[in-house]
């Protein structure tokens, strides 16, 4: 069992709620990055912050969960039918026979650093509706998940930085083809927090304009924060022509530094031949790469490395980061269901901000949308520590394995 089918996905970020505020930003190349204004943050940089996540109200039996990443799932999965998509899906297979796999990094860190300013100043003790299990453990979004479905299948959370919700795909095909389940709420959610956003400005890391991949002068990323899901079940044996299957994932892992890609994109050349080989696929059957394109000099760097040694430069490809920020553990599947946009509507988007191509850098980079029939797409998705992971996703009237 290779392929997958994406019954139904979902995606909100800075650029919109759900699908088709998502797909016409893309349309009208509209970035939903802006000047930092989040919080208490004093940093000079842009951000893809989601509007109103603060106004979502979670179920008062979920009340426990509450924090700001939770509160973004909540908004992601009220989006496009999803909820119902997952409710039939219980109905047909049993809550049991559901899964649930969720990437993120940070997770609810941010109700650490809103409990840490409520500190008992004699004691120092955190206050005591604080509740760390179900709010800033990495596991909580996971279990708000599969809680708010009334799930009782497997649930995990990946955590593996960036890269976090493109190896969900992953993790929930292995447990299918084991059949253990029978569908997996796949996605991932990351949410604004202090930590991220000092944390990469102490490591040089953030621009203080809107980001710019791949571009000669780009000086780093812009943070953003997103929720995007998919129900992944097997392929019925019909299917509509724009249906989106998960085709390939590939998996691997530089070893090479904490922080900083193999320079010649080892680990990313091996994650995308993997996923080219389960998709039973050539370098040219792509139609589009969605680049992971963070707008570091080191990162975009060793991605074109790793892309033009295995595809040349003819591929068109792009990064959409300059549309939605760096979603961090989220970017991995909010970039997966762009590919999907991009399958079902033949749009390859543009790589927005962009002044002038870095000339070092072999690629067909698009600097403005394409519209072409698109049968095949790359989806690349790297993460600190040399975590690499790459999807293929097809339409429904390509080759299923």
């Amino acid at each position: 069992m290779n392929s997958l089918w994406l019954s139904h996905f979902t995606a909100t970020s800075a650029i919109g709620r759900g699908l088709e505020q998502t797909f016409a930003a893309l349309r009208q190349q509209r970035s939903g990055l802006r000047p930092c204004a989040f919080d208490t943050v004093d940093l000079a940089t842009f951000v893809g912050e989601v509007a109103d996540v603060d106004a979502v109200q979670l179920p008062k039996q979920l009340a426990g969960f509450d924090c700001r990443n939770n509160r973004l799932a909540l908004l992601g999965l009220m989006q496009d039918g999803f909820a119902d998509a997952v409710a039939a899906a219980t109905q047909k297979y049993g809550a049991q026979r559901v899964g649930v796999f969720i990437g993120t990094s940070t997770s609810g860190i941010l109700q650490t650093e809103l409990a840490y300013r409520r500190r008992d100043p004699s004691s120092g003790a955190l206050p005591a509706d604080f509740i760390y299990g179900a709010t800033h453990n990495t596991f909580s979004v996971a279990d708000f998940t599969r809680h708010y479905f009334d799930l009782t299948g497997p649930a995990v959370v990946v955590s593996s930085a960036c890269s976090s919700s493109a190896k969900v795909f992953g993790s929930a095909r292995r447990m299918i083809a084991a059949g253990l389940i029978d569908a997996a709420v796949v996605g991932g959610v990351d949410s604004l927090c202090l930590t991220t956003l000092y944390g990469f400005n102490s490591l040089g890391l953030l621009s203080t304009q809107a980001c710019r991949p791949f571009d000669a002068a780009r000086d780093g990323i812009s943070i953003g924060e997103a929720a995007a899901f998919a129900l992944l079940e097997r392929v019925p044996g019909q299917l509509d022509e724009n249906a989106v299957l998960l085709l390939g994932v590939g998996e691997s892992s530089d070893a090479y530094h904490m922080s900083s890609p193999h320079p010649d994109g080892l680990g990313a050349r091996m994650a995308m031949q993997d996923a080219l080989k389960m998709a039973n696929l050539g370098a040219t059957d792509i139609d589009y790469i969605n680049l992971h394109g963070t707008a570091t000099q080191s990162n975009d760097a060793a991605e074109a490395k790793a892309v033009a040694a295995l595809f040349g430069s003819n591929t068109p490809c792009s990064s959409t980061k300059g549309a939605t920020g760096h979603t961090l553990g989220a970017a991995g599947s909010m970039e997966a269901v762009i590919c999907a946009l991009a399958l079902q509507h033949g749009l390859l988007p543009g790589g927005l901000n962009m002044q002038q191509l870095d000339p070092a850098l072999p690629l067909n980079y698009l600097l403005d949308n394409r519209e072409q029939p698109v049968s095949y797409v790359l989806s690349n998705s790297f993460g600190f520590g040399g975590t690499n992971c790459s999807l293929v996703l097809g339409r429904g009237k390509g080759r299923v394995n």
